[in-house]
């Protein structure tokens, strides 16, 4: 709905405010008249009208209500047509507020809080800042749409090249957060999830054969997969290595390995997540985890460092050197990411340098790794994770500890 009435207004401090009068309406009439046939619709409607009411309140003028006026009917106008485009009112506003003239960061801020509905925290998670830092950022975003009149456009199709990059950023971010939410009582948001599996088909029928979209739909497909066997029937995480297998989704296997092998072999076409979906493919291809080919994950990830120099890549290639190299040279790498102090606030940094202190028999170091990414996990089955693994090292000295 908000998505709907951003694009029909041109304004998303104004689409807010005419939601939440659609839903004092709503709250109001329906118990009375009974609930419409179709509640979106009867909301966008009623919010729309409403922000009209604003307009006829606010502009004086009535050359300046008659032009916003038919500027909203011109763009509800339009909405046949952007339906045959993208399919899709979420889509379409992805792609919207994807703009050139914002900086990548911004395109993707901007959008996965004001369309996807994620919390400003959660946005800060998928930069690793602070999230006063990304609140100010975001309030920035909006001052320049209103200061620059930046327009809320549908793109034309032959404009969806120089904004896919953006749209597929914001999508994994989506996925992303419903796969490790980063705050509350439950690790997976099985919605999120699903949102973003469903954007990443639209994107692949919008823009088939793509080495990017296809790579990404894999990725989330093969991460999903094991969605069952990645939480315990208390609510506990569980890792990749004793996640029980027989648990994982077999058919979305299937479609995520089809799709790695299309991705891979465009020629011309070198995707991140491309690579990235590859190395999930490793993961998941194997019926026991001792069996996987982790230097050729190691390969896959120093690829990836390449083509996506970012810290959690950093992080993930120091676990696969740890399990190739062994747990120091792991280290050695991880101590190097956390000296440049990018990722101070991500406790899965300190998390993993924590298990690999334990297993090199540092326990007083252990513990207080540990201790650092309790500090900043707000979500309750890390925080659960990391409390049991700090208690376990409670007077233990001197001996190695599995992790």
């Amino acid at each position: 709905m908000l998505a709907t009435l951003i694009r029909l207004l041109g304004d998303f401090d104004l689409a807010e405010e005419a939601r939440q009068e659609a839903f004092a309406a709503a709250i109001e009439q329906w118990p009375l008249r009974g609930t419409p046939e179709n509640p979106r619709a009867w909301l966008i409607s009623a919010g729309r009208n409403k922000a009209i009411d604003r307009i006829r309140r606010d502009i004086l003028f009535k050359t300046k209500i008659s032009e916003g006026l038919a500027d909203i009917e011109a763009a509800a106008e339009d909405q046949e047509c952007g339906e045959e485009i993208f399919g899709d009112d979420r889509l379409r506003l992805i792609f919207t507020c994807c703009h050139p003239a914002f900086n990548r960061e911004a395109q993707i801020a901007l959008t996965l809080r004001e369309v996807c509905g994620l919390s400003t925290q959660a946005v800060a998670r998928a930069f690793l800042i602070g999230e006063d830092t990304m609140a100010q950022r975001l309030v920035r975003a909006k001052k320049k749409i209103r200061d620059a009149k930046i327009p809320y456009e549908t793109p034309d199709p032959s404009m969806l090249e120089q904004r896919v990059e953006g749209v597929l950023a914001v999508v994994y971010a989506v996925f992303t957060e419903g796969y490790a939410a980063t705050a509350g009582p439950q690790l997976i948001d099985v919605e999120l999830c699903a949102e973003a599996i469903r954007l990443g088909r639209l994107l692949d029928t919008l823009l088939p054969n793509r080495a990017a979209v296809l790579g990404l739909l894999a990725l989330m497909l093969l991460h999903d997969a094991r969605r069952a066997s990645r939480v315990s029937s208390a609510g506990d995480l569980v890792l990749l290595d004793i996640q029980d297998r027989s648990q994982w989704d077999r058919s979305e296997i299937a479609e995520g390995l089809l799709l790695v092998d299309k991705s891979l072999s465009i020629r011309g076409q070198v995707s991140a997540y491309a690579v990235q979906a590859a190395i999930a493919a490793l993961h998941v291809k194997e019926s026991d985890s001792r069996a996987t080919d982790w230097p050729q994950i190691v390969g896959l990830y120093e690829v990836l460092l390449r083509l996506q120099p970012t810290p959690v890549v950093e992080l993930n290639h120091a676990v696969a050197v740890s399990m190739v190299d062994g747990v120091a040279r792991g280290l050695d790498l991880v101590d190097s990411l956390a000296a440049r102090g990018e990722v101070a606030q991500y406790h899965l940094l300190h998390a993993t340098r924590g298990r690999f202190l334990q297993e090199l028999g540092r326990l007083e170091q252990a513990r207080a790794a540990y201790a650092l990414a309790l500090d900043t996990a707000a979500l309750e089955p890390e925080r659960r994770f990391l409390k049991a693994r700090i208690a376990a090292l409670q007077g233990v000295r001197g001996e190695p500890v599995s992790g």
